[in-house]
């Protein structure tokens, strides 16, 4: 089995971005599937196109791309991709696009086909903090989910794809609001790890209650 896993460059005037520098530290194999680590430019539509480049190439089973969710306290496992593009600030391309379809052939929203449920309960039994995520934002994060998971509706039904949000790291935090949550980067990596492992070893997601009531 082959995994291919993502993580963005840094944005928004930022000189780290947590995702990759996870990524960089992830083993080359999991539960005996080998692992392929990219970085990807912070750019709407760029972003698929590297990612549909790598697909090609590396023809994986399953792909997980991981991004920054600064004020976020845990490892946030996404279940769903909404077709919009509304960016509050450029990106590393100086884009901003607002109330933008992705694709005008897409679905409204495309759910994560990796399994959520296990990938969170993995984590957690690591004693990393993780959680369900209802929502990836609507900046280039929703955005290369979004492309990923249409990429697969279209081309490659086999392939399975989802999305993982990171804290920001403790260096990325220092004159931040006190109480803003971060994880070391070795914490964020293991739990990456474990995520991969469940979904890499489970068919079927598991059957447990989840959802948030706000």
């Amino acid at each position: 089995m082959k995994v291919l896993i993502t993580g963005f460059d840094p944005f928004g005037g930022a000189e780290i971005n947590p995702a990759y520098e996870a990524v960089k530290l992830l083993p080359d194999t999991i539960e005996g599937a080998s692992i392929t680590k990219l970085e990807i430019p912070t750019v709407f539509q760029k972003d698929g196109e590297v990612l549909a480049e790598a697909i090609e190439a590396v023809q994986p089973d399953i792909v997980i791309c991981v991004g920054q969710a600064g004020g976020r306290s845990d490892i946030s496992i996404e279940k769903v991709a909404i077709n919009l593009m509304e960016a509050r600030i450029p990106d590393n391309e100086q884009q901003q696009p607002l109330n933008q379809v992705i694709h005008e052939d897409g679905e409204t929203a495309y759910f994560a086909t990796i399994p959520v449920k296990a990938m969170v309960n993995n984590v957690k039994a690591a004693g990393i903090p993780s959680s369900v995520s209802y929502t990836a934002g609507t900046f280039v994060c929703n955005d290369i989910m979004y492309r990923l998971l249409y990429l697969a509706e279209k081309q490659n039904k086999d392939l399975r794809g989802g999305f993982i949000h990171v804290p920001y790291l403790p260096e990325q935090v220092v004159g931040l609001p006190v109480g803003t949550p971060s994880l070391p980067v070795e914490t964020i990596a293991k739990g990456l790890e474990f995520a991969i492992a469940a979904a890499v070893t489970t068919k079927e997601d598991q059957n447990t209650a989840m959802g948030t009531i706000m």
